[in-house]
């Protein structure tokens, strides 16, 4: 028995369903039998444009518990609600301010996510204990489907097992969850690859408590005054999280995780120092590096997130390869640091995070 805020774990196993539909191919029969396994109180993961989400009912206070049993989640860590159109915002919140309705015009459907006051209707198992509830209208078409035909309110976070990085294929949601959820739907590759923009609305002002795609220069052009949550960028979990992902260790591969940040022919040397001393120990490494510079390395096995000037294609790639270095079992792992301008702050909060804010400068 795992300790009771990580829920409890089942020693009987589910029968997984998988089945597989794209955006350009809506099967509306197998929509329809994903919402009635939510609407039952089931769990079913499904593709979005940021990462596969674990869904269940968001309206009730046993699916919660369920996601945070399947996952081995904190049950302090809130969950999102996704809905599908916007009048399905008035009966989970007690107002939109005007802030929302703005940003709801510009990106929604969309990556971002607003923290507002909620209403009677959001058991607290959802928003775990807040009185305040994060919502989502995703773009991504079967995400949208499944979401009207469960219901219209679905509860999903990342559908991996907590601290693991978040899934953009399908086949990382199986090892996850195969066995623990009722059903998974395949959508293929994900096109963004890092959860959505974060923005709490309940402030004085807007904070961005996670990055993501949608940047605060963006959101600004909507709000002209956005801040951000001081611990974005550095290592603090003494406050209650008010958002996922801000409080515990995520996105971690199984391998010991360590940033180094410096000049180009610097941050080589000293990998390539630290695995020559790996190697003595008889360390499996391995590097995340880019396109201009993976070839530099001399680790095990070297995985490059694409251009240094692309930082769309980085974040897309960033997970996938935190998830390969696992299936080649590497055991030490070097990432090169990325900007923090942009979308590029969004990268580098989860490769902190996934570190442990293990980061050496050279």
């Amino acid at each position: 028995m795992v300790e009771q805020q990580f829920g409890i774990e089942k020693d009987t196993k589910v029968k997984t369903r998988l089945v597989r539909m794209d955006e350009q191919h809506i099967d509306a029969a197998l929509v329809k039998e994903a919402g009635d396994v939510i609407k039952a109180g089931g769990l079913v993961a499904f593709p979005t444009e940021t990462v596969y989400g674990l869904g269940g009912d968001a309206l009730n206070p046993l699916s919660s518990a369920k996601i945070y049993s399947a996952k081995g989640r904190p049950s302090d860590n809130p969950l999102i609600v996704h809905i599908a159109d916007m009048g399905a915002l008035d009966a989970i919140v007690r107002e939109i301010p005007d802030s929302a309705g703005k940003l709801a015009d510009k990106f929604w459907p969309g990556p971002l996510t607003m923290i507002l006051h909620k209403s009677e209707a959001v058991p607290y198992e959802t928003t775990g204990g807040l009185d305040t509830v994060a919502v989502r209208m995703p773009v991504h078409g079967v995400a949208r489907e499944l979401i009207r035909a469960a219901g219209g309110y679905v509860a999903a976070p990342s559908a991996n097992r907590s601290g693991r990085p978040s899934p953009t294929l399908a086949k990382y949601v199986i090892e996850d969850m195969d066995g623990r959820i009722e059903m998974i739907i395949d959508g293929g590759d994900v096109e963004i690859g890092l959860e959505s923009t974060i923005v709490d609305l309940t402030a004085e002002r807007p904070i961005i408590l996670r990055p993501g795609y949608i940047t605060r220069q963006m959101l600004e052009q909507v709000l002209s005054a956005v801040e951000e949550d001081s611990t974005i960028m550095r290592d603090d979990s003494g406050q209650a999280p008010k958002a996922p992902g801000m409080k515990y260790r995520h996105y971690a591969p199984k391998g010991d995780l360590t940033i180094v940040d410096g000049t180009a022919e610097c941050v080589v040397e000293y990998i390539n120092t630290r695995i020559a001393m790996h190697r003595n120990d008889n360390k499996r490494t391995g590097v995340i590096g880019t396109d201009a510079s993976v070839k530099e390395y001399r680790a095990d096995v070297c995985k490059s997130v694409g251009k240094r000037s692309d930082e769309e294609a980085i974040a897309k790639e960033l997970y996938r390869v935190l998830r390969e270095l696992d299936d080649e079992n590497v055991e030490i792992i070097y990432a090169e640091s990325f900007d923090t301008d942009g979308i590029g702050q969004a990268v580098m909060n989860r490769l902190l995070k996934a570190a442990g804010h293990k980061i050496i400068h050279v």
